[in-house]
């Protein structure tokens, strides 16, 4: 069911715009899709989230290999829904459309960049969201909207059809309402690699500095979830590793980001001087400066990193706040939405750094706002991911 065509959630809406298969036994049918303006939809031009670039931009011949899996299961797309400028914020601002609303925090931001396609689902316009996640995409806005989202394993779905903004970490994401949804769009997304799929584990753990990198509502929320799920006997005792210093992670992170980001979009960019809004402006700025030793020393750094991580979170699943804050209020200044942003990516870096998949489940409030409940898992444990994060809603909803 289609809404009132705002424009800081939609780009296109039709009725509907794509339909999915007549297959009346589709795992999606009768489903809804909200399409990011950074995938090809047949006979539709990319966006991704600037007016100018989108005027260029021809129409795709053919719909992306994400988004025809899930038209090919049944499900029709309801329109293609805004995002952040070229997918470089976490904020869901965007200077050209507006800003998404966030109908589960009124004033508060929508989360990004997929936030166009957050805000449909919270608004009740479509039920499933197709985004994805370089440094926390989908389960930032997922976090912040109240929502359920997954961050596929880096590699597992095909990005054809997709622009990107930094392949090493970009991947394709999903939001639902529900977790049974979001286990079915996760099954049709991850078929062509599903015998890679492997268990959950049975260990949780949690790392001090990732708790502490939230304020201090997001701590608590988190601290007294996990008591409840330990008592409800769904949640063995996390053990406590090290992940190493968020700082160094966040920077190796950052420059390779953005340097991967100036390759893909810097010609453009330069081309185009005042075509962006100034917080996606200073970022590319900042890309641009990036110099190939650079590249290459985090590189080496984030391949560090890597292996430190594999060997701490061996066996187990890394549990964690979604994000360090609920949704900022849209009336915060620019730096208080960056020192959040920051806070935040900081956390979310980890499951691009390791290509891991993660899933931000709404379990968890601060004052009424929802916080998401993160779960990062082992490459490949995307739909076991969801399976434990499912039993745990149904614990405390029980």
């Amino acid at each position: 069911m289609t809404g009132p065509f705002d424009t800081s959630v939609w780009r296109v809406l039709g009725n509907p715009l794509v339909s999915g298969t007549t297959e009346p036994h589709g795992r999606l049918a009768g489903e809804t899709i909200a399409v990011k303006d950074l995938y090809a939809v047949a006979g539709f031009a990319i966006g991704a989230g600037n007016p100018q670039y989108l005027r260029e931009a021809a129409p795709e011949p053919s719909h992306a290999a994400a988004l025809a899996a899930l038209v090919g299961a049944g499900a029709s797309v309801v329109g293609i829904a805004q995002t952040d400028e070229f997918a470089y914020s976490v904020a869901g601002v965007n200077a050209h459309y507006g800003t998404a609303p966030n109908p589960r925090v009124p004033g508060g931001l929508p989360g990004g960049s997929t936030s166009g396609p957050a805000a449909a689902l919270a608004l009740g316009h479509a039920s499933i969201g197709l985004g994805t996640d370089t440094a926390g995409s989908i389960r930032v806005p997922a976090s912040y909207q109240g929502l359920w989202g997954l961050r596929s394993t880096h590699g597992a779905v095909s990005r054809a059809g997709l622009l990107p903004l930094a392949p090493s970490f970009d991947t394709v994401g999903w939001l639902t309402g529900t977790p049974e949804l979001l286990q079915r769009v996760a099954e049709v997304g991850l078929r062509a690699t599903a015998s890679l799929q492997v268990e959950a584990p049975a260990r949780f753990a949690v790392a001090v500095p990732l708790i502490f990198a939230a304020d201090e509502g997001a701590q608590a929320a988190f601290v007294d979830g996990l008591s409840l799920l330990e008592r409800a006997g769904v949640l063995p005792a996390p053990e406590i590793i090290e992940v190493g210093d968020l700082t160094a992670l966040f920077a190796a992170f950052r420059t390779v980001q953005a340097g991967e980001a100036w390759s893909a979009h810097g010609a453009w960019v330069r081309a185009h001087p005042g075509a962006l809004g100034a917080d996606v402006a200073a970022r590319f700025d900042a890309a641009s400066r990036v110099t190939p030793f650079q590249m290459t020393d985090a590189r080496a750094s984030l391949a560090a990193h890597r292996a430190a991580l594999d060997a701490a979170l061996e066996g187990r699943i890394l549990l964690l706040p979604s994000t360090s804050s609920t949704a900022p209020d849209r009336g915060a200044s620019a730096a208080e939405v960056d020192a959040a942003r920051a806070a935040t990516l900081s956390m979310t870096c980890l499951a691009a750094i390791g290509g891991y998949p993660a899933v931000s489940a709404p379990l968890l409030e601060v004052a009424g706002a929802p916080l998401g409940l993160g779960l990062v898992g082992p490459r490949h444990s995307d739909l076991a991911l969801v399976d434990v994060a499912a039993r745990f809603a149904a614990t405390l909803a029980a």
